[in-house]
């Protein structure tokens, strides 16, 4: 009998302890996993949105939407060694066009720093113009809310990117509605623009890249050795809505194409744009498509500043939302965030992906909410961190959520 209830207290003993170790092993990969996400205090107030990331790879530039009663206030903050410095407004207005996918812009140059707002031009909805705010680190001020599109056309604008382009100025493109006005009803066409801004505020090179394109989808843009190039979503007289490019190669810009056929038919915009970066001559686009009632995010590669990509890897775990970001690690390693339902939650992931297709296993950055003023989560790379930014809708008011995860642990 004895013996029996040894053998009994060994082996119940075991399990417990077997038991006990899972439940360890389990609780410490919890805790790790969590533990590579670094929450990381930011100089933002409630009433905050619209966060946008720009890293020249010494610092990172934040600016984000405030709401001050009836006022909205552009402001921006610049984090490096791992404070950031104080807040600082750049312009206000009660008269803006303020959207969840439309927001504003940054880049910086050399010290200068070129942002932008949509400020409403007449009583229709979508009636606004691009206004630009330029900061001169020659000057030490700001140029504040002078016009982009110089069409004087009551109509849409916006969807703005922007780059570093030269010594001290910038590459801007955006969506332009000068042609919606004067079509007749049915036939209205928006149209890409490009332009380069001086670093005293001067609009030059303005031209038509694509004469016809997709409404509200945001554009992207990167500069390659031989120049920028622009991809946003296309519009063909089928309404298919696949990803189109421009490239800017020995002082002229290329004709549109289509990067990678999804043949999304689709009547109406998706708001949901492309994102792009490159690294030497290597070029990495992350974008969204439904084609066939299929939700889903794709990479592609291209080795020639993005004269041809290789055929589309998908990364999402099914039914994605899009809302899509990328950073390049490397000329053959990119970083793509996204947002797809989890569950009954919505949450921000992101993964490594190699250009040869292979790719890590993906993070969660953080659960969201999948309505249009969650907006659109940022990433950027500064020394061995990624940086991701979004809106959390979370608390009573909009407030802005800013972490940190070592490059090693995506």
């Amino acid at each position: 009998m004895y013996n029996f209830l040894f053998s009994l207290f060994i082996i119940v003993s075991v399990f417990s302890c077997k038991s006990e170790v899972e439940k360890s092993k389990s609780i410490t990969s919890e805790t790790k996993k969590e533990s590579v996400i670094q929450l990381l205090s930011n100089p933002t107030q409630s009433k905050s949105s619209l966060p946008r990331l720009f890293s020249n790879g010494n610092e990172i530039y934040m600016s984000w939407v405030e709401k001050q009663d009836t006022l909205t206030v552009l402001k921006f903050a610049n984090y490096s060694n791992g404070k950031w410095s104080n807040s600082e407004e750049i312009t206000s207005g009660n008269d803006w066009f303020v959207n969840w996918a439309d927001f504003p812009a940054l880049a910086v140059n050399n010290g200068n720093i070129l942002t932008n707002i949509l400020q409403k031009s007449a009583d229709g909805t979508y009636t606004y113009d691009v206004k630009l705010n330029l900061f001169s680190k020659e000057k030490k001020e700001w140029k504040t809310n002078f016009l982009l599109n110089l069409d004087g056309k009551q109509s849409e604008h916006g969807f703005v990117s922007m780059l570093p382009s030269g010594e001290d100025s910038f590459f801007v493109t955006w969506l332009d509605g000068r042609t919606l006005v004067d079509m007749p009803k049915g036939k209205e066409q928006m149209t890409l623009r490009g332009a380069i801004i001086t670093k005293d505020g001067e609009i030059t090179q303005d031209v038509l890249l694509d004469d016809r394109t997709c409404e509200c989808c945001n554009t992207a843009a990167a500069m390659t050795e031989n120049g920028p190039i622009v991809v946003y979503r296309n519009r063909s007289e089928e309404e298919i809505r696949d990803i189109g490019i421009v490239r800017f190669e020995n002082g002229t810009w290329t004709a549109p194409q289509i990067v990678i056929e999804d043949n999304w038919h689709i009547p109406g915009c998706p708001v949901n744009g492309p994102a792009i970066d490159a690294s030497g001559s290597s070029v990495a686009m992350a974008w969204f498509t439904a084609a066939n009632d299929n939700a889903k995010v794709q990479i592609a590669f291209s080795e020639d500043n993005g004269v041809s990509f290789g055929l589309p890897v998908r990364i999402d775990n099914g039914n994605a939302i899009g809302r899509v970001d990328l950073v390049m690690l490397d000329e053959k390693t990119a970083v793509v965030s996204w947002m797809e339902p989890s569950g009954l939650d919505t949450v921000i992931k992101a993964v490594k992906v190699f250009s040869d297709g292979r790719q890590e296993k993906s993070l969660i950055i953080s659960k969201t909410r999948s309505e249009r003023s969650s907006g659109f989560p940022q990433m950027e790379v500064l020394g061995d961190k990624i940086y991701f930014a979004w809106t959390s809708l979370e608390e009573k008011e909009p407030t802005i959520k800013f972490v940190s995860v070592l490059k090693e642990n995506l």
